[in-house]
């Protein structure tokens, strides 16, 4: 199975609150967004960002060019039922950020919460961070969130690869200035415990 049919799967076959990841509230997302200083009509983009409820928080604290990248229609869908005609405030992506052709120098905040850590071919890393490159702006905001050191060897039937701050840092190289990172202990729905980092960087 590919991985956009893999992910169409797992959302389809399950509710947004089932899967390992979900969070009510991305406290440390939202925490690193504002740390970023980014006026509220800045663009952002969520990558993965499906059926997670970071952008209805986003809209709620007046954020207005918002943009959400995912590999998976069925968790598209699912956010776009929930956030009702909220939804048509939100610019939505059906892509394979290895494979997406991101318009140039477009956001100002990148964020990525268990996207990368799928990334187990270097190929596909390499492909990543040049989408980075490509799309952020010079002196943008990137918010990527991995599982650390501690953190599950596989998540959703799939092979995953962990970082410590450190390591995640090196993935993207010189053009990124790391301006801080963090460790959450994250509880899953079924109550296990899953050490994530994220690491926030600045485009020189």
């Amino acid at each position: 199975m590919d991985r956009k049919n893999h992910w169409d799967s797992v959302y389809a076959s399950k509710k947004p609150n089932e899967v390992s990841w979900y969070q009510t509230r991305l406290e440390k997302s939202l925490e690193l967004i504002h740390a970023t200083g980014v006026g509220k009509n800045t663009n952002i983009i969520d990558l993965g960002g499906g059926a997670s409820t970071l952008v209805d928080d986003l809209l709620a604290a007046g954020y207005t060019n918002l943009t959400v990248l995912d590999i998976a229609p069925a968790a598209i869908r699912t956010a776009q039922a929930r956030l009702g005609a909220r939804a048509k405030e939100v610019t939505w992506l059906e892509a394979d950020v290895t494979r997406a052709r991101l318009p140039e120098q477009a956001y100002d905040v990148w964020h990525d919460r268990a996207v990368f850590h799928f990334l187990t071919d270097a190929e596909d890393r390499r492909r990543y961070v040049n989408a980075v490159d490509h799309a952020v702006k010079p002196g943008g905001h990137v918010i990527v969130a991995t599982f650390g050191p501690r953190g599950p060897l596989q998540c959703s039937g799939l092979d995953i690869a962990r970082y410590t701050p450190e390591q995640l840092y090196d993935e993207f190289g010189g053009s990124y200035e790391l301006q801080l990172s963090i460790t959450e202990n994250h509880v899953t729905p079924t109550g296990k415990h899953q050490e994530f980092i994220y690491c926030y960087c600045r485009k020189r």
